[in-house]
């Protein structure tokens, strides 16, 4: 039920992701609304794209976690619930990003040795099919350094196991290549990273090298990575839209066009946010994965691959599994009430 062009691009979406994925969605929230778009699209409610009824939403101009004591059946809350009961395998959600962190928190949980969740956002790069998670890009605006300690080992491991990545190379977002550059966040979370025997750190990433497809991951604060993704998103936009005015006009425009559409339709699909889906939340104890607030039809489909992918390739196991192994406990129990979500 969130998104800006909610519900119906993400009941188109979810169709998409039943008939190109091959699996079930169960679609949460009205279901007197989910069924008038349901039948839009030529469709009913079956098993394997199913109704799961819910008590309004959380809207995008309400604070998460007193909207979530307020309305305890909003479909994002029994979105979660539902992960929680293992009556489903992951959330996807395009609505309210702080909300959709704050109810996996309180229904869900932090795995063992995490302090806060990560939202995880593949850019790409120069290199093709070689894109680059960042992370975080909007839990938390203000980060300790054994946050973003936490961030390297999770982005890492995502990295590996959900997209292929042998040996990834992680970086600092940083103003300077240098050790001894920027405030005293990066300063200390250098050193940190240094000093860790099991995260491959490669030093510091500047601004023009997060697209070059020169790291793997990239770790910054909240913050900062929420800025860079809006700015990768608006650069994608200019670059389309300059592509599509520049064209020549009249007929060697539209024979120039149709000799270039198989390189526009590869440039469009390597630069469009769409492609990409959406942000999968590292650290709690289930798959959610944050859609952009204008997902449409094609990027819903792309972020229920994304949950896909993460739960076929176990990486909540695997991350688990490693924080154990070689981190310390978390200062904040797993199950503690968030006190700081984001908005």
């Amino acid at each position: 039920m969130g998104g800006d062009h909610a519900p119906k691009e993400i009941v188109a979406g979810a169709i998409l992701a039943q008939q190109h994925l091959g699996i079930d969605v169960a679609l949460v929230g009205d279901p007197e609304i989910l069924n008038h778009h349901l039948q839009q699209q030529g469709r009913t409610a079956s098993d394997s794209l199913s109704i799961v009824p819910a008590e309004g939403q959380v809207d995008m101009d309400e604070e998460p976690l007193e909207s979530l004591r307020r309305k305890p059946r909003s479909s994002i809350a029994v979105a979660m619930e539902l992960v929680k009961k293992r009556e489903a395998e992951g959330v996807v959600s395009a609505g309210h990003s702080g909300a959709a962190m704050a109810a996996a928190l309180l229904r869900l949980g932090r795995l063992p040795g995490v302090d806060r969740p990560a939202i995880g956002a593949l850019f790409p790069t120069l290199i093709p099919g070689k894109p680059v998670l960042v992370l975080d890009v909007g839990a938390n605006v203000d980060c300790r350094p054994k946050f973003l300690e936490q961030f390297a080992l999770m982005g890492l491991l995502y990295s590996q196991y959900a997209l292929g990545v042998a040996n990834p190379k992680l970086g600092l977002l940083n103003i300077g290549e240098e050790p001894c550059k920027g405030n005293e966040l990066a300063l200390r979370v250098h050193q940190s990273l240094q000093d860790n025997p099991h995260l491959s750190f490669g030093g510091n990433a500047e601004g023009r090298d997060v697209l070059k497809g020169e790291f793997d991951v990239i770790i910054c604060d909240g913050f900062v990575g929420n800025i860079l993704l809006k700015f990768a998103e608006g650069v994608g936009q200019v670059a389309m839209q300059i592509l599509r005015e520049e064209l020549p006009r009249g007929w060697r425009g539209i024979l120039g066009t149709l000799l270039l559409k198989p390189n526009l339709r590869r440039v469009k699909e390597r630069m469009d946010a769409d492609e990409y889906g959406g942000a999968l939340l590292l650290g709690v104890a289930g798959i959610c994965v944050i859609g952009h607030g204008s997902s449409n039809a094609v990027s819903i489909r792309n972020a229920i691959r994304v949950a896909k992918e993460a739960i076929a390739n176990q990486v909540l196991d695997r991350i688990r599994t490693e924080l154990k192994e070689t981190k310390a406990p978390a200062a904040v129990a797993p199950n503690d009430s968030p006190d700081d979500p984001p908005t």
